[in-house]
């Protein structure tokens, strides 16, 4: 028998970060994004693997009451990764683990 075909995951190396989707919102935005910004989507993909809460023009803290997220009661410092056109994507790191929140396909309300 076979093995069952299909696409294969990219393996992290131990330096890099996991990434994880934490919402349903976060998945389907995923999925938009990297259907509408293929390329864009596997260079967030590098970026976020590699130095998650490293500030640069692309990615960086959000502001304001936005800066932080509470999760399962505790507090972290939230993130966003920009792509083009107005798009975002929304995390924050715990431990190894990049936690997406939000992916927007445009530029979110809330921070315009």
């Amino acid at each position: 028998m076979s093995p069952k075909k299909g696409l294969v995951a990219r393996p992290l190396k131990s330096s890099e970060f996991a990434i994880e989707h934490v919402t349903r919102q976060a998945a389907t935005g995923w999925r938009d994004i990297v259907a509408t910004q293929k390329s864009s989507a596997a260079d967030a993909w590098d970026r976020l693997t590699k130095a998650p809460n490293q500030s640069d023009p692309k990615c960086h803290q959000l502001k304001g009451q936005l800066a932080t997220i509470v999760r399962d009661g505790v507090e972290h410092d939230q993130w966003q990764y920009e792509l083009s056109g107005g798009a975002r994507i929304w995390f924050y790191v715990e431990g190894r683990t990049v936690k997406i929140v939000n992916v927007f396909t445009r530029h979110p309300n809330q921070t315009k």
